[in-house]
């Protein structure tokens, strides 16, 4: 069992009577709801003969397994008309923490909530290891390409699995049994070469009418097929800030992976040797980057606040920015190991449009000398895995590595 960074905050909101944990399947949820609430009878909704009792009888079911400690309903996704009796539990016990829900499909999951648990319920996101979470745990690959070719996946790590074997399996275990139940089942290959066409577009504005013609589907259903992946934390966009610089900005949201390691493989990207050699490595660096900031915003309870900037006309660009407590941090990412003052042209655009203070602004590089210049602040990638904490939190000292 791996220690994550999402622990504390998972206990701290046991203050409300039910609590879900949502994210991708493999994610750890299971395996970090057992380790916070060790005493809860575990009950998993993905085994066809307690799903069967739950769907059936639903009071009958939360009434055999009463118990003086609570209860994890594991794969919530599976039953989620059973809110309905949670609530009812809940409003009637008023047990804090008595339900713990995990569930991989928030379209599911949320809409049950909204209809029956609001004001009841704390919500918190598991998505794939943190890079500051395999510092922690000893286990990050030997270099910057293994790390984003191996990715976050538990899994991977605790039963030293190759990624080429793990993805591909992955992959179609998840098309297979999570998409196929949502999608007509004559569409499954259109889907899975959609999958690919959107690893391919990653940092990229997301074209919807380009992803639909190249793989030969209506712009309606690239739509929904975006908005499945999304909803199955598999992909997110980044969407565009807005502050009136009186200037035309873009308007379109741009496409990522939570997981690089599963965008490389949709990539056919077969080693750490290829990914750095591919023409996709920017990208995905900038991807692994980016997805990890929103892992430190959803480890830490706090919903992202993460954007992009970038002109119209696209000759100025800002790659993130950190939108907290009315500052704005602006960030540029690089995936080279050396620092160049054009590095800084981006940040220096902005924080003039936006009259911005440099020491706010940060430029991140794939190595580790922090360098304290007029334009901003360049850290290394491994700084940078603590660096929403440090901006959000910033009185919380971290223990020494």
């Amino acid at each position: 069992m791996f220690s994550r960074d999402l622990l504390d905050t998972l206990r701290r909101l046991a203050k409300f009577p039910v609590v879900a944990l949502l994210g991708l399947r493999q994610s750890g949820k299971t395996t970090l709801v057992q380790k916070a609430f060790p005493h809860h009878t575990f009950l998993s909704l993905d085994r066809e003969v307690t799903r069967q009792f739950a769907l059936e009888d639903p009071e009958g079911f939360l009434r055999s397994h009463e118990n003086g400690h609570g209860i994890i309903l594991d794969e919530f996704q599976y039953a989620p008309k059973l809110t309905t009796y949670v609530k009812l539990e809940s409003d009637q016990k008023k047990r804090p923490g008595y339900f713990i829900l995990t569930g991989s499909q928030n379209f599911l999951v949320n809409k049950a909530i909204t209809e029956s648990l609001a004001g009841r319920v704390g919500i918190l996101t598991l998505l794939p290891l943190s890079n500051n979470e395999l510092i922690e745990n000893k286990i990050l690959p030997e270099t910057i390409s293994a790390s984003i070719f191996t990715g976050g996946y538990p899994r991977i790590f605790a039963e030293k699995i190759v990624p080429t074997d793990f993805y591909p399996s992955y992959i179609l275990s998840y098309i297979q049994r999570d998409i196929g139940q949502l999608i007509n089942q004559r569409n499954i290959s259109t889907f899975r070469r959609f999958v690919q066409l959107c690893a391919g577009r990653i940092g990229q504005l997301c074209n919807v009418n380009a992803l639909a013609a190249e793989t030969g589907v209506s712009a309606p259903t690239a739509r929904e097929w975006l908005s499945i992946l999304e909803a199955s934390y598999i992909i997110f966009f980044l969407e565009p800030h807005f502050q009136n610089f009186s200037k035309r900005l873009v308007k379109t949201p741009k496409l990522y992976f939570f997981d690089t390691g599963l965008a490389c493989s949709l990539l056919r990207i077969d080693s750490p040797e290829a990914l750095h050699s591919s023409h996709f490595y920017g990208a995905l660096f900038e991807g692994w980057i980016i997805a990890d900031f929103y892992k430190q915003f959803c480890n830490l309870g706090i919903r992202p606040s993460l954007y992009f900037w970038r002109d119209a006309a696209g000759a100025h660009e800002v790659d993130c920015l950190i939108d907290y407590d009315t500052r704005l941090y602006p960030i540029e990412i690089k995936g080279g190991n050396r620092v160049a003052s054009d590095f800084f042209k981006g940040l220096e655009y902005w924080n003039g449009l936006a009259q911005g203070d440099p020491s706010n602004s940060y430029l991140i590089y794939a190595d580790g000398e922090k360098q304290l210049r007029k334009q901003g602040t360049a850290i290394g990638w491994e700084e940078a895995s603590r660096l929403v904490p440090s901006l959000t939190h910033p009185s919380v000292k971290k223990k020494p590595r």
